[in-house]
């Protein structure tokens, strides 16, 4: 930001900052493209060990997919999936050489709520309507705003503002698009059954469970050596409710739950919020 736009702030507390190190809040390259693409990639493209995507099933239940192949199954889990007005998704997938944690509830309507964790740092992402709220941690911020080369003085002074407070980011904020797509549950899901022609050519694994439900599970193997697997619910809708990729530059484990189920969504107390688009303008009072 130029110097001459407005005179420097002061956080709420702590030092005064000088023209060059005005907090101006850079939002955490989340990439929420690695887990989209994580989810995405399972369901196009098959599946892993089987062992990774189910524990051994004691009962084998009837068999809701008999007579039909790995991949005619897969274009059953596809289409319930894109049905759903609402999941969990959580696992860890691992983008750009570092692991992202994630664990949150979507629906459709753009609500969501949930837990991101990356580089020892953690962040509560909200967002409710057309606005988004973060608060994370002193980890979180710092790592963020180091691995997109701001500097020390400025890292400080931001940390500094934002501590106990949720960031309010309203929608169209330039650089939020990764966060506002993260809680619209249809663009997730979007992808899914896109390039059906990479939606061949799977084969079945064993029978399993995840976390009590018994599931069929669908593999595919590339000669790369990526390898991916995905567990389908033998029981209800033929939901995902599992995906393991092995191998590659981004392997990951995801484990959807909650389907259908309410989404509740709270948006914090305004005076524990501080708004981006005023922090953009030099302003950095509570929203």
């Amino acid at each position: 930001m130029a110097s001459h736009t407005k005179p420097p702030v002061k956080p709420s507390a702590g030092p005064s900052t000088g023209p060059s190190t005005r907090p101006r809040v850079r939002l955490p390259r989340l990439r929420v493209a690695a887990v989209t693409g994580t989810l995405c990639a399972a369901l196009v493209a098959g599946a892993g060990p089987a062992a990774l995507a189910a524990h051994a099933a004691p009962t084998p239940p009837p068999d809701p997919f008999k007579g039909l192949t790995a991949d005619q199954i897969a274009d059953k889990a596809v289409t319930a999936t894109q049905s759903a007005t609402s999941l969990r998704l959580a696992g860890r997938v691992v983008s750009g050489g570092q692991p992202l944690d994630v664990d949150f509830s979507v629906n459709d309507h753009h609500q969501c709520t949930g837990v991101v964790r990356l580089s020892g740092g953690a962040a509560e992402l909200r967002q409710t309507g057309t606005v988004t709220y973060m608060k994370g941690d002193e980890a979180f911020w710092r790592a963020s705003m180091t691995s997109q080369g701001m500097p020390e003085p400025q890292i400080e002074a931001t940390i500094e503002l934002l501590k106990g407070r949720w960031l309010k980011i309203p929608q169209g904020q330039p650089g939020t698009e990764d966060l506002t797509g993260v809680c619209d549950l249809k663009a997730l899901l979007a992808d899914l059954g896109r390039n059906k022609a990479e939606r061949t050519g799977l084969t079945r694994g064993p029978d399993g469970q995840v976390k009590g439900t018994p599931v069929a599970t669908v593999v595919k193997r590339k000669t790369t050596g990526e390898t991916t697997t995905v567990s389908v619910s033998q029981r209800g809708k033929p939901y995902i409710l599992r995906m393991v990729k092995r191998g590659g530059s981004e392997p990951g484990v995801v484990v959807l739950s909650d389907y259908d189920k309410p989404v509740k969504v709270v948006a914090p107390p305004a005076d524990q919020t501080v708004d981006l688009s005023k922090l953009e303008q030099g302003n950095s009072t509570p929203a």
